[in-house]
């Protein structure tokens, strides 16, 4: 037995006690299961909130805590899913580390992939087609060489590292922000199976039940640096939620990576961003492998090479030079250039074709250069 994993999903339903006041009480030799229990009490100087006393005494009378722990274990059981405590023997290490790692992690997925060393791998919901094409690509490589990806299975870069590994049936591992009966984003639902039928996880620090709410993600953003050797960002705007896993795996510890871009575009600031503030300068994955070399032991680094291509030069454009990197109604950009609608479409097509901008329905954003 591993302990009873009743006690750490009550801990974790406690009015006013969190992973990170969890971790402050085991510091100060305080079992969350032995205070749920009633077998230790609080040392004089530990105060905790008059609602939380209550909870506990109301789990140790077998009250609505205690049923509706109960009730979830049942719920994991029923569905198949795995209930990983801190004292779990396939709990990661890494994060046990973390300042407020999660009092329980719901597992749905094959648990041996939790065996590999792991990369987080986070950037922009709203990427530009060539970091989208790198994310995979990174993904689909670094997971042929014995490094799991992880991340967030949101739109955008979150999905296409997940798609990188599917694709080459290797396992990924997800960190969602709901409960793990829901998907979310729902037009991800076929890729969370695919995940799943390709021998990776998704996981959650949230019990069945729980909503996709906004406060919810940034915080599943530390697990996913927290279980990682190293995140890697593909793209991010200055202030992003791949910034904030990012540094907070600078805060854990732990190696943080960044792929280069041009200088006009909005999605390459955030990369250069950390750059600036020490993290490592990667063009392909093998500078990932070379850095991390002893934490990852001997890895089969076979696997296709992938990097960052040389950008071509910036042709001397006119119309070019007059779309952004951010969305502009091609009405504006019309008058903007005084071109007719017939001959801007044609160029604007060329423009496309030759992969410097892309077209998104009645506007136009420019995504290199």
């Amino acid at each position: 037995m591993h302990g009873d994993p009743r006690e750490w999903i009550a801990a974790g339903l406690l009015p006013g006690l969190g992973p990170a006041t969890a971790t402050r009480l085991s510091q100060e030799g305080v079992s969350l299961p032995q205070l749920l229990r009633g077998e230790c009490g609080l040392p004089a100087h530990v105060r905790l909130r008059r609602q939380t006393l209550d909870a506990l005494h109301d789990f140790q009378r077998g009250g609505e805590l205690q049923q509706r722990a109960d009730s979830l274990v049942q719920q994991a059981h029923d569905n198949g899913w795995s209930l990983l405590t801190p004292s779990h023997p396939l709990y990661s290490p890494l994060l046990r580390e973390i300042p407020d790692p999660p009092l329980v992690l719901w597992c749905q997925g094959d648990l041996d992939a939790l065996a590999r060393p792991m990369l987080g791998i986070v950037g922009s919901r709203n990427a530009s087609r060539p970091g989208l094409r790198l994310a995979y690509d990174f993904a689909a490589a670094l997971s042929q060489v014995g490094i799991m990806p992880i991340s967030g299975l949101a739109l955008g870069i979150d999905a296409e590292v997940h798609r990188g590994c599917v694709d080459h049936a290797q396992p990924t591992l997800a960190v969602v922000g709901t409960g793990l009966d829901q998907v979310y984003p729902r037009r991800n639902a076929r890729l969370a199976q695919q995940i799943l039928n390709a021998g990776g996880l998704i996981v959650s620090e949230y019990p069945p039940g729980t909503p996709p709410r906004p406060a919810s993600f940034p915080r599943r953003n530390r697990i996913i640096s927290g279980l990682s050797v190293g995140t890697l960002v593909v793209e991010a705007a200055p202030r992003s939620g791949s910034l904030i896993t990012a540094r907070q795996a600078l805060e854990q510890g732990r190696e943080v990576f960044a792929i280069p871009g041009s200088v006009n575009n909005p999605l390459s600031r955030g990369c250069h961003a950390l750059i600036r503030e020490g993290a490592v300068l990667v063009e392909q994955v093998e500078h990932i492998i070379e850095h991390l070399g002893p934490l990852l032991g001997a890895l089969d680094t076979s696997a296709p090479s992938v990097q960052t291509e040389e950008p071509p030069p910036v042709p001397d454009d006119p119309l070019l030079a007059l779309i952004p990197f951010e969305p502009l109604w091609i009405d504006q950009l019309a008058v903007d250039s005084g071109l007719s609608s017939a001959d801007l479409q044609v160029q604007l097509i060329r423009l496309e074709m030759s992969g410097w901008v892309e077209l998104l329905g009645a506007r136009v954003q420019r995504i290199r250069g």
